[in-house]
């Protein structure tokens, strides 16, 4: 008995000792290293025609610049980082091309480098197009730090293509009235094609048009700080279905409007005029209704007309804002009297009192608010106390629907029969961006802090 008790102890400490080493081993094992991704590094010039594709992901770093006669293609679903101790930024000269093709389902991105939560506005640089087209400068160079110089005499120059590209965290303040947007166009001809582009979190414009041509259709403008959609240096383009939503809480110390319309600096009478022909957009700023609180003091108006600007606006809706219409100035209000400047089947819903829908200069100006407001509201425009009354689904919310309600005083109301928007438009039946179709489904994205990229 005692050698069968021996015999048995022995083999449970061999059958103990083999699995402690067994399982040892098992503890010490080192898992296999997951793959880097392939970031490419992108600065200075691209002096020969380049293609980036979605398996790799692209840093821009410095001023990146594509230089005349080059074309850089982006294929569907790639992904361009901006890094931020350089302020990267994209950078197409005059005589480039980009051709930026991505698809509702794989869209194009340009984003911030850092990490999810750790996103802000001004993580790089931005997107720069320059082109040929016409401008009311002299040989005028790129804002915020780039070499380039741009504009020329062809309004049908083409730089090539934007279509489903989402823009995220860009815009550079190099100086006062010295910056870099979200997304900018400089002397960009009518033969590129700008459609379902979206600038999200920009730390200045989220789009600015500096002379040029260029049509854009299916545009978002999403928490910029400065201005939504900016005019300058004799933009003539036409722009079609576009939409903007305002933080209540960020807006730049200049003062942020909805819309800001400029000749030029000066307000001279440079030619081309800055003149271009907006319909179907829906904006909406910091004031969702009268309960909102805490909106900052930056915010100033929808729409902000100034320095001899003849903007065109034909049905659009103008929501949220503490202020609706600035019309600045003597030479806007004779480009008003002359219809130079128009605004038509647009509607202006939700300032803070029935005082603050219209507005002029402090000085300088010889009409008074009142005239301003039968000036607008002789060309079948209207206004709305409430944003509610706009019966639009759910504009203000954290993933906005902007789809009208049946029962919406948008619907049904728009006109097409003015001379200035007879081409080159869709004919559709309402007023804003939207009908009954959500174009952003598939696309868009209002919560990028937290994407994976």
């Amino acid at each position: 008995m005692k050698k069968s008790f021996l015999f048995y102890a022995l083999a449970l400490l061999i059958g103990f000792s083999m699995s402690f080493t067994s399982c040892k081993k098992k503890e010490t094992v080192e898992p296999e290293p997951t793959p880097a991704s392939s970031i490419i590094e992108v600065t200075g010039e691209i002096t020969s025609n380049t293609t980036w594709t979605a398996d790799k992901k692209y840093l821009l770093k410095g001023f990146v610049y594509v230089v005349d006669g080059v074309t850089l293609t982006i294929n569907p679903g790639t992904i361009i980082k901006g890094d931020k101790t350089t302020m990267g930024t994209l950078i197409i000269e005059r005589g480039a091309k980009i051709e930026a093709n991505g698809t509702a389902s794989q869209p194009i991105i340009f984003t911030s480098n850092a990490p999810v939560s750790f996103r802000n506005r001004g993580d790089w640089g931005g997107v720069v197009i320059c082109g040929k087209a016409p401008v009311n400068q002299t040989n005028p160079q790129v804002e915020g730090g780039p070499r380039t110089v741009y504009g020329g005499t062809d309004p049908l120059d083409n730089s090539g293509t934007l279509k489903y590209v989402r823009i995220e965290y860009a815009g550079y303040p190099l100086m006062p009235d010295k910056e870099l947007n979200g997304l900018t166009f400089c002397a960009v001809g009518s033969s590129t094609t700008i459609d379902y582009v979206m600038v999200s979190y920009s730390n200045d414009d989220s789009f600015e048009w500096f002379g040029g041509t260029v049509n854009c259709k299916h545009i978002v403008a999403y928490k910029g700080l400065d201005d939504d959609f900016d005019t300058d240096y004799g933009f003539m383009g036409k722009v079609q279905f576009a939409v903007s939503l305002r933080d209540k809480n960020v807006a730049d110390i200049s003062g942020s409007n909805g819309f800001e319309s400029d000749n030029d600096a000066a307000g001279s009478d440079n030619s081309p005029f800055t003149h271009p022909i907006f319909s179907n957009v829906s904006v909406f700023g910091p004031r969702a209704s009268s309960s909102t609180k805490d909106i900052s003091a930056n915010y100033k108006k929808g729409l902000h007309i100034r320095r001899n600007s003849r903007l065109c606006l034909y049905n659009s809706v103008i929501a949220g804002y503490l202020g609706g219409l600035l019309l600045d100035g003597t030479k806007c209000e004779t480009n008003a009297t002359n219809s130079d400047l128009q605004l038509q089947n647009v509607t202006i819903a939700g300032c803070t009192d029935a005082s603050s829908f219209f507005s002029v200069a402090s000085s300088g100006a010889t009409w008074s608010a009142s005239q301003v407001a039968t000036w607008y509201l002789g060309a079948n425009n209207d206004t709305l106390m409430s944003n509610s009354s706009l019966k639009v689904t759910d504009p203000w919310g954290t993933t906005p629907n902007f789809l009208p309600l049946s029962n919406s005083p948008l619907l049904g109301t728009a006109s097409f029969t003015n001379p200035n928007i007879a081409t080159g438009f869709d004919v559709v039946s309402y007023r804003g961006a939207f009908g009954t179709t959500d174009w952003l489904s598939g696309w868009a994205n209002f919560d990028p802090q937290n994407s994976a990229y």
